[in-house]
Formats: C-alpha cells, sequence, structure tokens
C-alpha cells in the first residue's frame, strides 16, 4: 500500500428525525445523535481507507475517541473530514473534523484495522457454533 498519510476524505448528510438522539434512544432531544455523528465520522474514515486497500481486503475500527460540542437542529446539513495521520502495519489512525452550517460540532480520534474480508466473516461466523 502507498504512503496514505496526508490523505483526506469528506462524508456529509442531512440531520432528519431519524437521525435525532430522541429516534435512536441516546437522548431525549430531537437533535443530530452522537451515535449518527460517530457514524458519520467512522463512515469517512472508512470511505478514504477503502478506496487505497486491495481487492478483498477491508478494515474495521477498534476505537474512536469523540467530542460531540454542539447541537445540529433537523434539517441541518453535517459533514465530516478525516485526515490520515498514522499508518503502521495494518492499524490506521485517523484526525476528524465534524461541522455543520454554523461551525464545529464534534472531533474525534479513530483507530481501523485491516483485514481479509473473507478471513474475518469466516471467524466471525464461528461464534454460532
Amino acid at each position: 500500500m502507498e504512503n496514505i498519510v496526508g490523505l483526506k476524505f469528506k462524508a456529509e448528510e442531512t440531520v432528519t428525525e431519524e437521525k435525532t438522539a430522541l429516534a435512536v434512544g441516546s437522548g431525549g432531544l430531537p437533535v443530530y445523535a452522537t451515535p449518527c455523528l460517530a457514524s458519520l465520522m467512522e463512515h469517512s474514515a472508512y470511505e478514504l481507507l477503502q478506496q487505497h486497500l486491495p481487492q478483498g481486503s477491508s478494515s474495521v475500527g477498534t476505537s474512536i475517541d469523540l467530542c460531540h460540542s454542539s447541537a445540529s437542529p433537523v434539517g441541518m446539513r453535517v459533514w465530516a473530514v478525516c485526515e490520515i495521520v498514522a499508518a503502521e502495519g495494518r492499524s490506521v489512525t485517523f484526525n476528524i473534523k465534524a461541522y455543520d452550517d454554523k461551525g464545529e460540532i464534534g472531533s474525534c480520534v479513530h483507530t481501523r484495522v485491516i483485514i481479509d474480508a473473507g478471513r474475518f466473516l469466516d471467524k466471525a461466523q464461528k461464534k454460532l457454533k
């Protein structure tokens, strides 16, 4: 895999009723849910890394240290910009910042591990036996 440190990617979505804290059960208010913010951030990292992996490889998130610092109402556009800050062996670390139309709403450090998709799924399925 080529040197990927410094690469960036942006993922975005609009806050809908289904993505509120009230709807997902993470709180009681109709604002963008922290689990949805985490998902958007992780999605940005996954998409960026996937573009640079060989066929049959994927990545899984192993940690996320997230700060959700500002609420976003239903109807507002939100986006996450990730940057690869370290890549050692199969481990890749990202710094991610999230925004809405009024400014920064969160940040995180996220780590993903590169895996062989087939082997990973086989190992997971063996847990059912």
